[in-house]
């Protein structure tokens, strides 16, 4: 019998959940993840598929290949660039979940959107990332205030 999760524990979870959504590229494991919500791995992993269906790391995974949807449509990067980009080490094992989680080998997917319009080149995601906001400059919330760069 699954136990229903404390309502004072559902805004840790999100923090881990958020954690999760915003630094799904980086090297993220269930301690992190635990330490991020405030509890024990083993309460956090409980609590967080009793809230969600899934379990962390199906959902790291989950994010991490829909950002690669989103990279290997829009970009004109490899499959393994876009496999180093949302947080994999290993080709090997991002084909095995890519085509598990959509149901073609990321190069079908890719391939399937090849002609398109054209795509963000490789090496400006690289330099630059994929924000359209250049974080050098503020916008003036006030009317009348010069632009500072």
């Amino acid at each position: 019998m699954v136990r229903p999760v404390p309502r004072d524990l559902l805004p840790h979870l999100r923090r881990a959940r958020d954690l999760v959504d915003r630094e799904y590229a980086r090297p993220l494991d269930l301690d992190g993840m635990a330490a991020a919500a405030g509890v024990s791995k083993y309460h956090f992993l409980r609590c967080f598929a009793a809230t969600y269906g899934r379990t962390p790391a199906v959902y790291l995974a989950e994010r991490r290949i829909e950002r690669a949807q989103d990279l290997l449509r829009a970009t004109n990067t490899t499959v393994t660039e876009v496999c180093l980009l949302v947080g994999y080490s290993s080709l090997g094992s991002f084909s095995r979940k890519f085509t598990e989680l959509v149901g073609v080998s990321p190069s079908a997917y890719q391939a399937k959107f090849a002609d398109g319009a054209p795509r963000i080149p490789g090496c400006y995601i690289f330099m630059h990332g994929l924000s359209d906001r250049r974080r050098d400059t503020a916008i003036s919330e006030k009317p009348g205030d010069p632009v500072r760069p």
